[in-house]
């Protein structure tokens, strides 16, 4: 397996000298400053790839090239979109990129509601619990329509815990969960965020997969001409949020794509901790019926805790038998050796990490701390070994 990184381009505190001292040869970044349905032009990528190759390091997978709100919700803009979408495609195709993870989550592209959650050892993790989700849709938002996702009992618990928190407990819960919108939705403050959601109001889940249907439709075929296999990432959290329909949560979800679009171009981003943080997906069984679209995967564990919430746990703790996936995945690679296969090297990396010593002091982009993640990736990196040193030979 690869072993790659996540980098936020040359303003991320963890620099590529940092990576290079943690043993990651890939580096999975885009560029960032680009709003969805920028067309990324050929010298920007160029430079930054030259960025990437002067730290001595690859630009080894595209996360991610943003999907427009248009192509999502299947209006009249949506051709044009996909049509710039392509062509983004084809400049990054152009200076040997061949990996593009992309996903197709309405509005909002990860959510938590703690970034800060204390665990036992004592560092510091993401944390998603639908109660304080709840009460911030219902009681800070105030969403039109809200009412309408959650029970009773649902609704009186949110309203009695809003009622106990402070300003800066809001403001503290507020700004944790808009952090995984983008600036576009943040501009215009609430009213902006609720404008964006009231985008979906009406449209289905099954429109919704239509419309990535139909993307996928136009995007394989470019994306088989030009060398390139697209891998979607599963909703983080897999399933509906802010009353809007995901559709990228389970096997089956999958499993229609892939029916659809049969083409190996259309790929899957198997990423353990999205996927393992609802209860009635099986993520080896995952790994195992998409083995052959696996194109890169995101290797961490997530502990599912009463009432539905979870917390990142360590990579090697949680719900995925983290050695029995590394096997699984070691196995294809071996499998698409023995075929031929040019993409038999499958680029993994560890999906975010604890804050953990003093990177708990440090401003740091959430998930993505320097320390946690070198932890993972050591851990992650032992298994990978003793796999292959085990192997028949």
């Amino acid at each position: 397996m690869l072993e790659t990184w996540r980098w936020f381009g040359p303003d991320d505190p963890v620099t590529c000298s940092h990576i290079r001292q943690a043993g990651a040869d890939g580096i999975v970044t885009a560029l960032h400053a680009m709003a969805p349905g920028e067309v990324w032009q050929p010298d920007d990528i160029a430079a930054r790839k030259r960025y990437i190759e002067g730290a001595g390091l690859t630009w080894s997978v595209v996360e991610s090239i943003p999907v427009h709100p248009a192509i999502k919700l299947g209006d009249d803009r949506a051709a044009g979109h996909i049509a710039g979408w392509i062509e983004t495609m084809r400049n990054l195709a152009a200076q040997g990129l061949e990996v593009i993870c992309y996903n197709f989550m309405p509005v909002v592209d990860w959510t938590r509601t703690d970034l800060r959650y204390p665990t036992h050892r004592g560092g510091l993790a993401l944390r998603f619990d639908p109660l304080e989700f709840a009460v911030y849709d219902l009681f800070v938002l105030r969403r039109a329509g809200a009412e309408a996702d959650y029970d009773a009992a649902m609704i009186h618990r949110a309203e009695a815990s809003h009622a106990a928190m402070d300003d800066e407990a809001i403001a503290r819960l507020e700004a944790t969960i808009i952090a995984g919108l983008p600036g576009s939705e943040l501009s215009h403050g609430r009213e902006g965020i609720r404008a964006s959601i009231a985008e979906y109001d009406g449209l289905t889940a099954a429109q919704l997969r239509a419309n990535l249907i139909s993307f996928l439709e136009q995007v394989a075929p470019a994306a088989e001409e030009c060398g390139v296999r697209v891998c979607l990432h599963p909703d983080d959290p897999p399933f509906s949020i802010f009353g809007m329909p995901r559709v990228v949560s389970t096997q089956a979800d999958y499993a229609a794509l892939f029916d659809a679009v049969p083409s190996l171009a259309n790929g899957i981003t198997l990423c353990a901790g999205s996927l393992g943080s609802r209860p009635d997906n099986d993520v080896l069984a995952i790994a195992e019926a998409f083995a052959e679209r696996v194109h890169f995967t995101h290797l961490r564990n997530v502990t599912i805790q009463t009432g539905g919430a979870f917390f990142e746990d360590d990579h090697l703790e949680g719900g995925v038998d983290m050695v029995a996936l590394i096997k699984l995945l070691m196995d294809e690679e071996g499998r698409r050796r023995a075929e031929g296969r040019a993409d038999h090297v499958i680029p993994m990396r560890p999906d975010h990490g604890h804050l953990l010593l003093d990177d708990i002091d440090k401003q740091t982009n959430p998930g993505y701390s320097a320390i946690g993640r070198l932890k993972g990736l050591a851990e992650l990196r032992g298994i990978a070994r003793a796999v292959s040193s085990l192997a028949p030979a």
